[in-house]
């Protein structure tokens, strides 16, 4: 089973690139019990809240999200009657509660699918998470803009643009290049991966 803390995102799960500034107007607390009541109405049991967020004795998160959370992600496991051993996670925004409240937000539209007689839909809304990664703290993959030897705030502030990215792409695929010395096919993967999304970032 998946555990509170730290993080276990789930493997299958795509991460968000560049997170959001949070459009919800909601506390700490208010999305915690929001996710819990959801929760609850929607039938899930052996639940687990997975974040960065420590936990209390009991399980349950602490509900101040401290500024050095890096990864504010959240996975949410649990099984219902009808599905077990379901997953829904969510990383867009930049805080760990936001998130969590997205999440909350989500299963209604879902139980409303429900009630709405389109049960057969939901089977295919969700994946069962299966095996978990071997270690909470195996590697992910990096985010393309340090691929690209940039950094997240350098690419939300404007200062770095696509140009300066191709540069910088041409410049380290020469390093990489499986056909050169002390290139590999890993690395240079990587890069073309790296540009494709900065591409589509920058339309």
């Amino acid at each position: 089973m998946p555990e509170s803390y730290p993080l276990q995102w789930p493997e299958d799960w795509k991460r968000t690139a560049l997170r959001e500034k949070p459009r919800y107007r909601v506390t700490d607390g208010v999305a915690l019990s929001e996710l819990r009541a959801s929760l609850k109405r929607f039938g899930a049991s052996n639940v687990v809240i997975s974040s960065n967020i420590a936990v209390k004795a009991n399980g349950e998160m602490y509900a101040n999200q401290a500024a050095s959370v890096e990864d504010p992600g959240v996975a949410v496991y649990y099984s219902t009657e009808q599905f077990k051993d379901r997953v829904i996670a969510c990383d867009k925004w930049q805080r760990v509660y936001h998130n969590v409240y997205a999440i909350s937000k989500a299963l209604e539209c879902i139980r409303g699918i429900d009630r709405a007689g389109a049960s057969q839909i939901l089977d295919r809304v969700f994946t069962a998470f299966g095996a978990l990664p071997a270690s909470a703290n195996a590697p992910v993959a990096r985010p393309w803009w340090e691929v690209l030897g940039s950094k997240e705030q350098a690419i939300k502030g404007g200062y770095v643009d696509l140009t300066m990215l191709e540069a910088k792409f041409r410049e380290l695929a020469k390093i990489a290049h499986p056909d050169r010395n002390g290139g590999n096919d890993g690395a240079f993967k990587e890069l073309n991966t790296a540009i494709a999304a900065a591409r589509i970032h920058f339309g």
